[in-house]
């Protein structure tokens, strides 16, 4: 009886358990007994998966940039592209020379009117073409903004070869208008070009990396510019000479190269794959002004993308300020011909290469907002050292050398900042402002600060634009700060 009595015992509870709670019981238990059983493995297992995810962002530098096939794609294109924006006017000013310009003539008059061909585009279609690019696919715009700018610069010989007999108009050949009107339509593609190049990069690149690589495609802007304008007239002559002798009579080797290079970004492009849409958005057509003024709303409501944008003005502008300063500069130097301050340039282009390769491997470690402080204390004590040493050759090569390193610590960071936090809807909108009111701060300061140095003279204009470079930075480090802040507040 004493051992029948645990069996029944042990048993009239298990019957009352399983006729309250059937299955979910036997199931709890065994989600109970599972859990301990992996409770000792789980934690000798969680530290080697939890170490994993940490180890991503040692990758740093260009290399995660540069193993991406999309941005390898779009930085090729966009190699072959630049390096066509800067032999363009080296090729036009090389067409007007030897077809249209008089002995014992000045050329600049010419290359004036060519100038504002180029110019008016970007001042009347920058926005307009952002509305657009926001609703057409963006590989589509890259590529054929590509191939019909080579197109235009290949049918060149063509048209000046048809006009060369016709009688000229207002007192110009027919071929020098032929000549202003593609460069003004090569300049309205480049419109579209530039907003949809803009907004493909954080379509294909992750966030953490994006500072990587707007720091290389500056790094390959600045160094386009550079050999652009450099080699452009050799490498012009070089393609002339190869085409003749290939074939004698044909003189058509520098609208080869430039059409060429056009075309070989197009090709190149049509590797790309943004993950995009493509087909065209539904509904009405789009509403230009309206839509301009939306992007305008957003970058007034977002401060931080407002302060990038102005962060980036001011820096245009003192960057085309200084390309009149220079040839100032190359005046009072001694040692140095007026006529070689594109050598001072092409310094301070070298800097900013330089500033953008040590931003793409280490500039990850500070917030773009720091970075912008530091660029334009830099840029201010590189002017104040141009003001104070205007006559010592290698202290100005130093300190145009510094300017365009530190010019790099501050655009790449804030042009990275607005494309972060501008979301894909509206990237066109904000890059069309923002390449309009770059332009704009490209003119303004070719026509004022030539008049500005001969009314206050080269020390004061310098002094003066180390004041701005410093204010803008302060400025955007205190407000931006002030904005995160805020928001943080409000997110609480």
């Amino acid at each position: 009886m004493r051992l029948s009595e645990p069996k029944r015992v042990t048993k009239h509870p298990c019957k009352k358990k399983s006729s309250r709670k059937g299955k979910s019981s036997s199931k709890a238990t065994r989600r109970y007994r599972r859990a301990a059983q992996l409770k000792p493995i789980s934690s000798k297992d969680f530290p080697t998966k939890t170490v994993e995810p940490p180890a991503e962002p040692v990758k740093q530098g260009f290399l995660p940039v540069l193993k991406n096939r999309n941005f390898l794609a779009l930085w090729s294109g966009q190699v072959f592209s630049q390096l066509a924006d800067k032999v363009y006017l080296v090729l036009m000013i090389a067409l007007i020379a030897s077809r249209f310009q008089h002995a014992h003539e000045t050329i600049s008059g010419w290359v004036s009117a060519l100038m504002i061909a180029f110019t008016i585009p970007a001042v009347l279609f920058g926005s307009v073409a952002g509305v657009f690019v926001d609703r057409w696919p963006k590989k589509a715009v890259l590529v054929g903004t590509n191939i019909l700018r080579g197109l235009l610069v290949l049918t060149v010989p063509i048209l000046l070869w048809l006009t060369q007999g016709w009688a000229p108009i207002y007192t110009l050949p027919v071929g020098f208008y032929v000549l202003l009107v593609i460069t003004f339509a090569v300049s309205t593609l480049t419109q579209f070009f530039a907003p949809a190049e803009q907004a493909v990069i954080p379509l294909i690149v992750k966030p953490r990396n994006l500072l990587s690589a707007n720091s290389l495609y500056t790094t390959t802007m600045m160094a386009s510019l550079i050999v652009g304008f450099a080699v452009g007239e050799p490498l012009l002559a070089l393609a002339d000479t190869v085409v003749s002798r290939l074939s004698p009579g044909w003189g058509f080797g520098k609208e080869l190269v430039v059409g060429g290079s056009y075309a070989i970004a197009g090709l190149l492009l049509i590797l790309l794959q943004t993950g995009e849409s493509t087909q065209a958005p539904q509904g009405e057509a789009p509403h230009v002004f309206s839509d301009i003024w939306d992007g305008l709303r957003y970058v007034k409501h977002q401060r931080r993308v407002r302060n990038a944008m102005i962060q980036l003005v001011i820096l245009f502008s003192i960057f085309a300020s200084l390309t009149v300063l220079t040839v100032r500069l190359a005046e009072m130097i001694p040692g140095i011909k007026t006529s070689q301050f594109g050598f001072l340039l092409a310094v301070g282009g070298l800097g900013m290469a330089g500033g953008a390769a040590i931003l793409g491997h280490w500039g990850q470690h500070f917030t773009h907002n720091r970075l912008s402080l530091y660029g334009s204390g830099g840029m201010a004590a590189s002017l104040l050292g141009l003001a104070l040493f205007t006559h010592n050759l290698w202290i100005v090569l130093l300190m145009t050398m510094f300017l365009g390193s530190f010019g790099a610590m501050v655009g790449i960071p804030m042009q990275t900042t607005i494309q972060a936090e501008t979301p894909e809807e509206m990237r066109g909108k904000v890059f069309g402002l923002q390449n309009n009111a770059i332009n704009i701060a490209l003119s303004l300061p070719l026509a004022l600060t030539g008049f500005a140095e001969a009314l206050v003279g080269l020390k004061a204009v310098f002094f003066s634009l180390a004041v701005i470079a410093i204010a803008g930075g302060v400025l955007n480090w205190y407000i931006s700060g002030t904005g995160s802040v805020m928001s943080t507040k409000a997110d609480k």
